[in-house]
């Protein structure tokens, strides 16, 4: 109960301080298993996406947060935990488990997901080159369709190293979905996933 009202909270403070617009480009928002992906400059991406999906596709979508980050305090982890459900990963490097492992469980469960193939946040105009985990998400599930996204002014709500958010017009972009292209190479797979984002900044 507690986490639903938070919900509604966290929905109507995104609202009231963004604008919360979704803009769907390609593809409509429907109840199907995607996989999500977007440029990454705040704290706050997380809770746009989750903000400009309807209802019925946040049921059923969750968003990959890094583990050490979003579980050192309970707060935290009981929000993303309680609230958002979203899949901890781990960025360091453990020569016993595969990263992905978290995100292969979750889409082979037929969730969908919000992923930040950036890896980490940036703060230049464009998104900084993708990493490898959506090329193997994409390879691993070839009939899930790979929908790019592109969050405009979040980082103005809330930038790298503050705290406390500011009211901003902001908006999410939805593009046409991608697939992998058969003998399509990791690199000029990535570089067209993130040319596709980029693409939805002017729509």
């Amino acid at each position: 109960m507690l986490a639903k009202l938070m919900s509604y909270f966290l929905l109507g403070l995104v609202r009231v301080l963004t604008g919360s617009q979704a803009r769907w480009y390609g593809c409509p928002p429907k109840a199907e298993q995607r996989i999500y992906f977007a440029n990454h400059q705040s704290h706050a991406d997380l809770v746009m996406i989750w903000a400009a999906l309807p209802q019925e596709l946040r049921a059923h979508t969750r968003a990959i947060a890094a583990r050490d980050y979003w579980t050192k305090t309970p707060f935290k982890q009981w929000l993303t935990t309680a609230v958002f459900n979203v899949i901890y990963v781990s960025r360091e490097r453990n020569a016993d488990e595969d990263p992905l492992e978290p995100l292969f469980e979750a889409l082979t469960a037929g969730d969908s997901i919000i992923l930040f193939p950036e890896g980490t946040r940036g703060n230049a105009e464009e998104p900084q080159a993708f990493k490898a985990g959506l090329y193997n998400l994409a390879a691993r599930f070839p009939d899930i369709e790979l929908v790019p996204a592109w969050i405009n002014n979040v980082q103005r709500v809330m930038p790298k190293g503050e705290v406390v958010p500011v009211p901003v017009l902001c908006s999410v972009t939805f593009g046409a979905p991608l697939h992998l292209l058969a003998g399509e190479e990791r690199r000029a797979f990535l570089d067209r996933a993130r040319s596709a984002v980029i693409a939805l900044r002017d729509v």
